[in-house]
């Protein structure tokens, strides 16, 4: 062993002199944001999700008039029905005879709703607003009533029964609500053609409903429709869904027959032509 270099035997090896930080000691010096600093934020997540769920979902709406008894309560300065609409179905599939919706009806409709005066104390009005954001509160233009006749219908009233008629046949109607000591539910209406792109609806209350049978023009258009009404969610006694209402034995009008099954119909005709010929040309002469 030469002077100067060490004994490799006795040597020691240097410690180390970087610290080892770990992750839960990291994350301890991070700064926690105080619940006021929180508050902000968790109410901008919740208005953006509202803002979402309400555009293109679902969205509650207030019930403020009795044209629906007593499917759906609801009177003028009364506490009626909440319901849930679902924005998205008739984008998924068309509008049926039956279905309970909600439209937008300040081009032809009058007020039937009853709208709440706006709070003037600035706490009960923020509180307001959030109640009309969110579908809570009546609006004089949204309005809530039951698809009777679809585009080319042709609705009429009133059969032997005093039934409402689609296409000639008599609806079966349970849900109608009959004031007592009235019997004149079905005011005498038609022979009416519906429209293109456009409902027949009338309310199940039907002597207290402004409907198609009275507004001019007395169709509702389909574009107007916001979506169907699925679910009562308030008052919690009133929980319920509502499902669409079936007409059976009321025939299909010719003009709503679907482009898509007229046009396999003529494929499926032109082909049967077309195999007709083949083999009448590889028919032996006789």
């Amino acid at each position: 062993m030469t002077v100067g270099e060490p004994d490799d035997q006795t040597a020691e090896p240097e410690a180390a002199t970087e610290p080892a930080t770990t992750e839960p000691a990291a994350k301890a010096h991070r700064p926690r944001l105080s619940f006021w600093q929180e508050l902000p934020i968790l109410v901008a997540v919740a208005v953006g999700l509202a803002v979402l769920i309400k555009s293109f979902l679902f969205q509650a709406f207030f019930i403020p008039s009795g044209s629906m008894e007593q499917t759906l309560h609801g009177c003028p300065g009364c506490a009626g029905d909440r319901v849930m609409v679902n924005k998205v179905v008739y984008h998924l599939r068309d509008i049926k005879r039956g279905d309970i919706i909600v439209f937008d009806g300040k081009d032809n409709y009058p007020d039937e709703a009853s709208t709440t005066a706006e709070p003037s104390n600035p706490v009960s009005r923020v509180v307001h607003d959030i109640a009309d954001f969110v579908g809570l509160t009546p609006k004089g233009t949204d309005y809530i009533k039951r698809v009777i006749g679809l585009p080319g219908d042709v609705v009429e009233c009133c059969d032997a029964q005093g039934r409402v008629t689609v296409n000639g046949v008599g609806l079966n109607e349970p849900y109608i609500y009959v004031d007592p000591g009235q019997t004149d539910t079905n005011k005498t209406f038609g022979p009416v053609t519906v429209p293109k792109g456009r409902l027949w609806v009338m309310g199940d209350h039907r002597n207290a409903s402004e409907d198609s049978r009275f507004i001019h023009p007395s169709t509702v258009p389909e574009n107007d429709v916001i979506g169907r009404a699925f679910v009562i969610i308030w008052p919690p006694s009133r929980w319920t869904f509502l499902s669409p209402r079936s007409y059976h034995g009321v025939p299909a009008h010719l003009a709503g027959a679907s482009p898509m099954l007229l046009g396999a119909a003529v494929v499926l005709a032109g082909t049967g032509l077309r195999h007709r010929r083949r083999k009448r040309r590889a028919a032996p002469s006789p």
